[in-house]
């Protein structure tokens, strides 16, 4: 091994199994986000970049031992640090872009399991390689440091099984630290990008300490202070919507990418880039012609003609969308919304005129049926964003509990997002899971959309009831909404497709769903590219 002054102080070697440690798990974090707003957070994103970091880290481990046995060289090790963080660094610069290109290359050419396949292309191709790199730091420690004992105390150290635990917890606190800072501190600070920037950074610095102080002079430190530089330059933009130019809001909370955008007639906030629209504000009395105008059913359902108020919980509040909706167009509702992300609470009361007399609880909303001891008239459920569908929120466990929270004539509305799929799909999971708890249940598909509503309760008069309440309604657009709901309605009939929180695979179900939506939405054009190759697409385009 290369004498170096800087490897026999071995708190230092220590220090670089901490950052190695710390930026991985950094990088696995920004990953997640990086993939959020295109393939959504689901728990199949979470596994395929899981295991795509754990064969990057395990090729490295197998690398980077037989390298430091074979040439037991620190100027290399601190050279691949140096690629590797010229890499991440670079990630925020052209990432965005190669994994749109993946997702275009293969939206066109895979018939199924589309998610799985473009997710885990574009991590083997964005993310695999550095990490790699940094899984060759570890070998290659245990190499170096039980060679500088050697030295120090003889041929054989008596600390080798200690060099290699403090090497470990080294690591090991650098990970969890890694873990903390970015979903905590950096990302909702700064956002991804600027993240990735910053640990980029650390591993750069690390190398160059070593190469300074060492006085070795390699073209791959200048070549890569430059490249950072560079990246710091250009990489420092948050848009992953990098085609859209008149966003009022793109940013990062704890748990979304967030993009609000605004024209004359109304708001619209989007948590994905490829996956629609979560959330509207219309700027004036009218229906959204969305999803939310169907689910005003369940307050005529629940006697809001002929109570005094209603008690109503909204589990998925978003901007407000629905609360607003009823209070515009009912004057009896006490609202209370839980939403788990306050960053888009914060988006409600600035951009989409959430009044400061609905209040919300920041909670996971399940959480909060647990602690809230209120019951209600009316709970509306509407947790489901694309398939990341919390499966804590879609069992007979679940449901149960909301049961709980109804009055006795109460009604529950659920907005269940993706209906089709064929036969088992996610919708009919969700109808059969709440029809084995609620003997009355109704659902209607809403026009022009994959959306459904579901209407469940244990009063058998709800339809009742609801062709009562709307039948006193003045002649307005609501009124004729409520007349074409009440025409559509279905009562439904539950099946064996009963999810509880022992098993409930809603990713697995979502994913079937996505796959025969992006089959419907781009077959025109997998024809005009099967017959025409890629300019007549791009002409078509």
């Amino acid at each position: 091994m290369k004498e170096r002054a800087i490897l026999k102080n071995r708190l230092y070697l220590y220090l670089t199994e901490f950052f190695a440690g710390m930026s991985v798990m950094a990088v696995e974090l920004g990953a997640s986000r990086l993939l959020a707003p295109y393939f959504s957070s689901s728990q199949i994103v979470w596994t395929i970049i899981i295991g795509t970091i754990m064969i990057a880290m395990a090729l490295g481990n197998v690398y980077g031992g037989r390298s430091a046995d074979k040439d037991p060289d620190p100027d290399k090790l601190y050279g691949r640090i140096i690629i590797a963080a010229i890499w991440i660094a670079l990630i925020p610069v052209i990432g965005k872009y190669i994994i749109i290109a993946i997702a275009g290359a293969l939206i066109f050419t895979v018939s199924s399991n589309f998610l799985i396949i473009a997710a885990f292309a574009a991590c083997m191709v964005v993310f695999v390689f550095p990490l790699f790199l940094l899984g060759t730091v570890t070998p290659s420690l245990v190499k170096y440091c039980l060679l500088v004992a050697a030295k120090q105390d003889g041929e054989h150290s008596a600390e080798e099984g200690r060099t290699v635990g403090n090497l470990n917890a080294f690591n090991t606190v650098g990970s969890i630290i890694g873990t903390f800072v970015p979903t905590f501190v950096s990302i909702p600070a700064v956002g991804t990008a600027i993240t990735f920037l910053i640990f980029a950074g650390i591993l750069l610095l690390l190398a160059i300490v070593y190469f300074v102080t060492s006085k070795v002079f390699v073209k791959k430190l200048p070549v890569g202070a430059a490249l950072f530089l560079l990246a710091c330059i250009f990489g420092h933009d948050s848009s992953f919507a990098f085609w859209e130019k008149n966003l009022a809001y793109e940013g990062e909370s704890v748990y979304n990418y967030l993009q609000v955008y605004e024209n004359d007639r109304q708001v619209v906030l989007a948590t994905n880039v490829l996956f629609g629209v979560q959330s509207v504000y219309r700027k004036e009395k009218e229906l959204t012609g969305m999803y939310y105008d169907y689910a005003m059913a369940a307050a005529y359902m629940a006697g809001q003609k002929e109570k005094d108020h209603l008690d109503v919980l909204i589990l998925g509040m978003g901007t407000g969308t629905y609360a607003t909706q009823c209070r515009r167009y009912f004057d009896n509702m006490q609202i209370t919304g839980v939403e788990i992300d306050d960053k888009i609470t914060d988006l409600a009361r600035n951009y989409f005129e959430l009044s400061e007399e609905v209040p919300v609880i920041t909670y996971d909303g399940r959480a909060y049926l647990n602690a809230d001891k209120q019951k209600y008239d009316l709970i509306m459920v509407d947790a489901y964003q694309d398939i990341t569908i919390p499966f804590q929120m879609s069992s007979v466990e679940f449901f149960s509990l909301v049961k709980d929270h109804l009055e006795e004539d109460g009604v529950m509305v659920v907005n269940m997002n993706m209906r089709g799929g064929g036969e088992g799909n996610i919708t009919e999971h969700l109808s059969d899971t709440i029809a084995s708890v609620f003997p009355v249940v109704y659902t209607v598909d809403a026009q022009f959309s994959t959306n459904r509503e579901l209407f469940a309760s244990t009063d058998p008069q709800i339809l009742e009831r609801f062709a009562q309440g709307k039948a006193v309604e003045e002649a307005t657009d609501l009124k004729a909404m409520m007349d074409m709901v009440e025409g559509m309605l279905v009562a439904y009939q539950g099946g064996d497709y009963i999810m509880t929180d022992d098993q409930a695979p809603v990713e697995l179900l979502g994913m079937r769903v996505i796959d025969g939506l992006i089959a419907e939405e781009v077959e025109y054009y997998r024809k005009v590219y099967d017959e025409k190759g890629l300019s007549g697409l791009l002409e078509c385009l």
